[in-house]
Parts: structure tokens; sequence; C-alpha cells
């Protein structure tokens, strides 16, 4: 009886399709292996998938997402410029580093610019979705859509 109520008083957080990720990679397989792996887990989410950061961050502002996961080197910009860009918004949603740069310095810019979290490929693939399950759970509404914050700086 104790366990039932017990049960009660903390309800687990569901996963469900509203649930939804963005993942942004210009390695397709990078992000493939991002969405796959969730499925296989069981996670219920919708995976998007973006191949740079210009296109992440228009995306973040036009729609909602639970969890951004990010590799540090991009196309247009970086993973930390990115994250940045994303905190000077006033965006809340979690950012996960999921990247080969392995180096203590690139972690520590990542954490810097806001992530909440920074795996490496392909030593931590084992904790992904452990990781991702706990960002999730934390999360909570958030929407980072604001005509003052629409502007993309140009990259350098």
């Amino acid at each position: 009886m104790e366990e039932t109520m017990f049960k009660t008083a903390r309800p687990e957080i569901q996963m469900t399709a509203e649930t939804r990720i963005l993942c942004v990679d210009d390695d397709i397989f990078s992000s493939e292996w991002v969405r796959r792996s969730l499925q296989v887990a069981g996670v219920r989410a919708a995976v998007t998938m973006v191949g740079n950061g210009r296109d992440a961050f228009m995306l973040l502002n036009q729609e909602r997402f639970d969890l951004c996961i990010v590799d540090y080197p991009l196309p247009d910009m970086t993973g930390v410029q990115l994250c940045s860009l994303m905190r000077q918004a006033g965006s809340g949603i979690p950012v996960m580093f999921l990247t080969a740069m392995n180096r203590r310095v690139d972690k520590q810019k990542a954490m810097a610019s806001g992530a909440d979290d920074y795996l490496c490929k392909p030593d931590d693939l084992d904790i992904f979705v452990p990781a991702v399950n706990r960002l999730l759970r934390r999360r909570r509404p958030i929407y980072m859509q604001t005509e003052r914050h629409s502007h993309i700086p140009k990259a350098a």
C-alpha cells in the first residue's frame, strides 16, 4: 500500500510524441544515429535534423523544442556560438553537445556558453540515452519565439 502511495506522490514524466528534439549536425550519419538510438531505446520524440547553426537558430525561433543536441563544429559557426546565441536570446532549452571534440578546453567553452551536458563520440555513446532522458525530465515548456531575438549575426 505504501508503494502505491509513493508512486502516486512521484509520478514519472512520460516522453510523448509531442516531445521535440532538434539535432544540429552537418554529418547526416551522426544525426541519423541520434534519431535511431532514441527510437531503439523507446524514447518517444520527434527528432528534427538540421546541418548548420543558422538554420537551427531560425527553427528555434519558429518552433518549440524540448532539447537541442548540437555538434561542436558546424559549417557556419560553432556549437558554442549557437548555444551562446540561444542563451543571449533568453532560451532555457537544454543543450547537449554530442561531438568528437574531446579536449578539455572544448568542453569548458561549451559549458561556459550555457550547455547543459557535453558528451564525446565515441567514448560517451553508452550514456547518451540516459543523458537525454535526464535533460528531458528537467524540461519545462519553453519557447524561443520573440521578434527581438530573431536576428542572427553574420558569421565572422
